[in-house]
């Protein structure tokens, strides 16, 4: 029995470390104290897996030279406010440029491709996910083109969200001259210690004069076309002018820390490579990639077109796109797990507490943690009307859990005046916020506590009346396909489904 009191006292040895490590984070001690509660020793050794990385970069992304330029007299009080406020957490300061705000994955792929056709002397893609599917093959062979015609082209994926991206197309790509580097990979000595710390940014620079930023991904999913998944509901950007600079500025940061790939055992991957060139079924998308300009742009939103006539009640929105470009001041904003300052949290917040008139939100995901909660409902108490629009189902049993933590968010929400509505069309993975109907912020980030503390992120906050109208014209919508969610309906949830609520709580600053 000796052996238990020396067991006992080695898992209280490292529950002081995580005590002490975490001191500025009780919510996230908590967690891990009690993980270590229950699995005694092999709970600290979990927590050294996911909280102690070996190469993370620990400095701020800010320029030396960011500027301070103030908004025209022509904005609110509370827009100038803000984006003084946010000054000193953005990557290069104030910045003017064009943005077009695009709603669903078809409309930016084809902006995406036609951009990347046209590029003249460089293409920087930075991805949490992408997918060697119809989507992805057609972008791939498309960089492969460019990047054979002379256009230096980079790639970096997320080790953990691409994790499925092969290996032979990899080698095609380098076979082109495309420079790939993985961020994080899933490999020795990364998945040791770094599996936690993901760069969840989606983003693309051409030229260093256009980039496009937002939700979403590359994959087959994002069109609301995969017939397992359906309607896809989402929001990206494409933004020119001196703005896509930060962006680029957030690249080369993360190129600079991710991990080169090397080329191995070249002749068999080249072997391999040439069976994925077969199609994938009357579906594949990459058979049409040698025409170049808008004919094949044409084309291939025409045959997107006939499969969206074809499907029932997951049919893609019928509202007409445009390719309006508005004027804007734009703020960019990169989330670093390495530094004390939670950036992404800190520019929400300020954001929360300076509006006056309204705050609509949309989001994927919404674990906050109490300050966020308190922001919320103060702003409320100021007569400000807050619109929170969140998922009704989600994908898979990881977003499920974070699904029930969120559950247990609303019920204080609504009593403070809050309006919840639960998105019933289908996924929504769209992640932005409109305040005052002249500030918007969009991006990749959550609200949730993995966004705030532990993925790389970026978001933009733009300020324009223009683009908000816009982004609020598609909030309401979106309000179309939801249903408002009330008290009553929280207190008729079964017994069982609240116990299970509140354990997936407990893990909220982990999620």
């Amino acid at each position: 029995m000796v052996w238990i009191l020396w067991l006992y006292l080695l898992n209280t040895f490292f529950m002081l470390i995580v005590a002490f490590r975490e001191v500025r984070r009780p919510a996230k001690a908590l967690n891990w104290l009690t993980i270590c509660l229950i699995l005694p020793v092999i709970g600290f050794g979990l927590y050294l897996i996911t909280s102690n990385p070996v190469r993370i970069r620990r400095e701020r992304l800010i320029s030396p030279n960011n500027k301070s330029d103030t908004l025209p007299d022509s904005f609110s009080r509370s827009a100038s406010i803000i984006a003084n406020a946010l000054r000193h957490l953005t990557v290069l300061g104030l910045r003017a440029g064009r943005v077009q705000v695009l709603t669903n994955g078809i409309e930016t792929y084809e902006k995406l491709i036609e951009s990347i056709r046209n590029a003249q002397r460089t293409i920087d893609l930075e991805y949490f996910i992408y997918r060697d599917d119809q989507i992805g093959r057609r972008i791939t062979d498309l960089l492969i083109e460019r990047s054979t015609a002379g256009v230096r082209v980079r790639f970096l994926r997320d080790g953990w969200g691409s994790r499925q991206f092969p290996r032979c197309q990899i080698i095609r790509m380098m076979d082109a001259g495309i420079e790939s580097r993985t961020f994080f990979p899933a490999r020795f000595p990364w998945a040791l210690s770094n599996w936690n710390y993901r760069d969840h940014c989606k983003n693309v620079v051409i030229d260093g004069k256009e980039a496009f930023t937002g939700g979403i991904n590359i994959g087959y999913e994002y069109t609301g076309l995969k017939p397992n998944v359906g309607f896809w509901r989402d929001t990206h950007l494409r933004i020119e002018g001196e703005v896509a600079a930060d962006l680029q500025a957030v690249f080369e940061a993360h190129w600079n820390i991710a991990s080169p790939e090397r080329m191995k055992t070249r002749t068999r991957w080249n072997t391999k490579a040439e069976d994925t060139q077969k199609p994938l079924g009357p579906r594949h998308l990459s058979q049409n990639i040698a025409p170049a300009g808008r004919a094949a742009i044409s084309e291939w939103s025409a045959e997107w077109g006939t499969e969206l006539g074809t499907m029932d009640d997951t049919g893609v929105d019928t509202v007409p796109s445009t390719d309006a470009m508005h004027k804007a001041y734009v703020q960019t904003f990169e989330g670093n797990p390495g530094i004390p300052t939670q950036v992404i949290r800190e520019a929400y917040f300020i954001c929360l507490t300076q509006a006056t008139r309204t705050i609509d939100i949309t989001t994927p995901y919404f674990v906050p943690d109490a300050d966020i909660i308190m922001a919320l409902k103060t702003a409320v108490a100021r007569g400000v009307r807050v619109r929170l629009l969140v998922p009704r189902r989600h994908m898979d049993r990881t977003t499920v859990i974070v699904g029930a933590a969120s559950r247990t968010y609303y019920g204080e929400l609504l009593e403070a005046g809050v309006h919840i509505y639960l998105y019933n069309k289908g996924v929504l993975h769209a992640k932005l916020m409109i305040i005052d109907g002249e500030i918007a912020e969009v991006g990749a980030a959550n609200f949730d506590m993995r966004s705030f503390r532990l993925d790389y992120e970026v978001c933009e906050v733009l300020y324009s009346a223009d683009v908000a109208q816009e982004l609020t014209e598609q909030f309401e919508r979106d309000l179309t396909d939801s249903v408002p969610l009330r008290i009553e309906d929280l207190l008729q949830r079964p017994l069982p489904q609240r116990i299970l609520e509140q354990g997936a709580r407990l893990l909220s600053p982990l999620l």
